[in-house]
């Protein structure tokens, strides 16, 4: 069966999702002056919502399929979807937080892994890997490539360096919904999949392992894990294809230019 592939956005709808893009950043860029020791993930979430909504826009996630929260934070060996509440950080803890907005019915999705005080420099590279993967990804999504190719940018660096890719979560289209197709692996050979044109929007997100790749739902249905129980990292981006690779429309102070 041919792939379904997210449509190249109007002019209108790419300028609509650089704003919603420009919320989500200016999100991340606040936690990371907020992610603390004794921080609690709660405390993130409030202040992630009450941002988006100064700047004008909705928090995508909140509602979304009844999660109850506007950013998602994953701590540790929790890779996606964690749930904010009472969950005081530690010193040494790394925390993934998912942040969405919605400008004028556009989507804007990003990710970042942060450290909390001081971590290991195996646990610095595992952040440092996952990011360089997903700028691998973006500058890999060039107008007359093919889908398989930003796939396999992804893998060959996470591979490198001999980590782990989650295979059950990735990327997907993004616009008006958050959630449109197709389905974007972290892993796969290059050269196949639908060839990508201007103005087609994806969020790529790469999630690495120390460990294994399996993972596990928790209880509160939602949260997923390790199933080794090892530390995990993820890095996002809502990107719109160019000649020139993926224009970052959700871009924070820590991105390159690609």
């Amino acid at each position: 069966m041919r792939r379904q592939m997210v449509r190249p956005k109007t002019a209108l709808e790419l300028k609509r999702m650089r704003q919603a893009g420009r919320i989500v950043g200016r999100v991340l860029e606040t936690m990371e002056s907020l992610v603390a020791p004794g921080v609690t993930t709660q405390e993130l979430d409030e202040a992630a919502e009450a941002q988006i909504r100064r700047m004008g826009g909705t928090p995508s996630f909140k509602g979304y399929h009844g999660f109850p929260a506007s950013i998602c934070t994953s701590v540790n060996e929790e890779i996606v979807h964690g749930i904010p509440g009472p969950r005081r950080l530690a010193e040494g803890d790394i925390i993934s937080v998912d942040a969405g907005a919605i400008w004028e019915g556009y989507q804007g999705d990003a990710a970042r892994t942060y450290v909390v005080g001081a971590v290991s420099a195996e646990v610095q590279r595992l952040l440092d890997v996952t990011r360089a993967a997903l700028e691998a990804g973006i500058a890999a999504a060039r107008t007359g490539q093919r889908l398989g190719d930003v796939s396999h940018a992804i893998e060959q660096v996470a591979r490198a360096a001999g980590l782990e890719i989650i295979r059950e979560y990735g990327g997907h289209g993004i616009g008006a919904e958050m959630h449109e197709p197709p389905q974007i692996y972290n892993w796969g050979p290059g050269g196949r999949g639908p060839v990508l044109r201007s103005g087609m929007t994806l969020a790529l997100e790469p999630m690495l392992s120390m460990g294994h790749f399996e993972t596990r739902q928790q209880p509160d249905g939602w949260t997923v894990v390790t199933a080794d129980g090892s530390l995990t990292a993820h890095f996002e981006h809502t990107i719109a294809v160019t000649e020139r690779g993926g224009e970052i429309l959700t871009r924070n102070a820590h991105d390159q230019d690609t």
